[in-house]
C-alpha cells in the first residue's frame, strides 16, 4: 500500500510483529451490503447474527463484524444525541470491525476500500452530523511501563498539531466521542515525564481525565492492566486490551485519494515522537513555556509543534 509505514518497534516482547484491530465508521449503505461486499472483497461468508449485526466468517483478515452502531444512545450532549437519533440511519453509522491485523492484514483492509466507495459508501464529510471514524487498536510493543507512557506522553504533547495539521470533520468536533486532553492534564504528564510509572500515569488519567471520549482512549490499556480499579473508577463499558484504542483519524472512504495509510501514519509519528527522548524533553519544554498558567487557545502550541517536528524530520502525518 503506498505509504504505509511501519512502526518504529514492530516486535512485541516476544518478538512477534504487533497487531492492530481496525474500526471503520461509514454511511450509506445498509450493514447487509457492508458484509457481503467485504466477503466478496475479503472473501469468507456473510452471515446475518440479529437485526443490525453481521458476521463475515474466516476472510483472508480473519473474522469481520458488521454492525449498525448504536454508541450515539450513550452520547453525553443530549441535543446532539437526541438529534442524530431521531434523524436515525441517515447518521448512526454502520461499524466493521477486525480482528488483530499484521501490516499485510492493513493492506489486504485497505482494498475493500475501492468497492465500498463504489457502492455508495459515505465518509465523515458527506453529511453534517456523520462524524464518522477510523479507529485503530495497536498492540502495545510490551508491558514494561515505558511502552505505556512514552507514546501517551508523545500524543499528549502533539495533539494540537495532528488536529491543526489535518483538522477532523466539524461534526466529530461537535460530538463528544474525540475531545481533546484537557490542558492540566498535559501539564502533569509533562511534570511526570517520560520516566513515570504506568500507576502513577493513571492516577493522573483517571483525575483528569476519566472518559472513553478522547481522540487517544488509554481506558481498555489500562484495564488491561488494572481492570478491577478501572471498573470501580469509570462507569463507562470499558472492554480491557492492550492496546492504545487510537479514535482521532476521520473515514473519508467516500474521497477518492483516502485511504488507511494516511491515517495510520498518524499513530506511526506519535511512536517516533515517543522512541525520542530528546524530542520529547524539547517538547516538554516548549509546551510548559508555550502555556504558563493560562492556556486561551491552542492554535499557537500546535504551529509551535509543528515547527519542532519539522526541525527534527518527523513533521508530516
Amino acid at each position: 500500500m503506498p505509504g504505509l509505514k511501519a512502526l518504529p518497534q514492530p516486535l512485541n516482547a516476544d518478538g512477534k510483529a504487533r497487531r492492530l484491530g481496525v474500526e471503520i465508521e461509514l454511511g450509506g449503505l445498509p450493514e447487509a451490503e457492508v458484509a457481503r461486499l467485504c466477503a466478496e472483497v475479503l472473501g469468507g461468508d456473510a452471515v446475518q447474527q440479529d437485526s443490525h449485526v453481521w458476521a463475515v466468517r474466516q476472510s483472508v483478515i480473519g473474522d469481520i463484524a458488521v454492525y449498525l452502531d448504536v454508541f450515539l444512545r450513550s452520547a453525553t450532549r443530549t441535543k446532539l444525541r437526541d438529534l442524530a437519533l431521531d434523524l436515525g440511519r441517515e447518521v448512526v453509522p454502520v461499524e466493521i470491525v477486525t480482528g488483530p491485523l499484521d501490516m499485510g492484514g492493513l493492506v489486504q483492509l485497505d482494498a475493500l476500500r475501492e468497492a465500498l466507495r463504489a457502492a455508495g459508501a459515505l465518509g465523515s464529510g458527506a453529511g453534517f452530523l456523520f462524524g464518522f471514524g477510523v479507529h485503530f487498536n495497536v498492540e502495545v510493543a510490551s508491558e514494561a511501563d515505558a511502552d505505556t507512557v512514552r507514546p501517551l506522553l508523545a500524543y499528549a504533547l502533539i495533539e494540537d498539531w495532528l488536529r491543526s495539521a489535518h483538522p477532523i470533520d466539524e461534526a466529530r468536533r461537535l460530538l463528544p466521542f474525540t475531545d481533546p486532553y484537557p490542558t492540566e492534564f498535559v501539564r502533569a504528564l509533562i511534570k511526570a515525564g517520560p520516566g513515570a510509572t504506568r500507576a502513577h500515569v493513571t492516577d493522573l488519567y483517571l483525575a483528569h481525565t476519566p472518559s472513553r471520549n478522547r481522540g487517544l482512549d488509554m481506558l481498555p490499556l489500562f484495564a488491561h492492566f488494572d481492570p478491577d480499579r478501572i471498573a470501580r473508577a469509570i462507569k463507562d463499558k470499558t472492554s480491557a486490551r492492550p492496546t492504545f484504542h487510537f479514535r482521532l483519524p476521520d473515514c473519508r472512504i467516500d474521497e477518492g485519494d483516502w485511504s488507511l495509510a494516511a491515517e495510520w501514519q498518524r499513530w506511526v509519528l506519535v511512536e517516533q515522537v515517543a522512541g525520542d527522548s530528546a524530542l520529547l524533553r524539547r517538547l516538554s519544554d516548549a509546551w510548559e513555556d508555550d502555556h504558563g498558567l493560562l492556556t486561551l487557545s491552542r492554535q499557537s502550541w500546535a504551529a509551535r509543534a509543528g515547527r519542532i517536528l519539522q526541525t527534527a524530520g518527523i513533521g508530516r502525518a
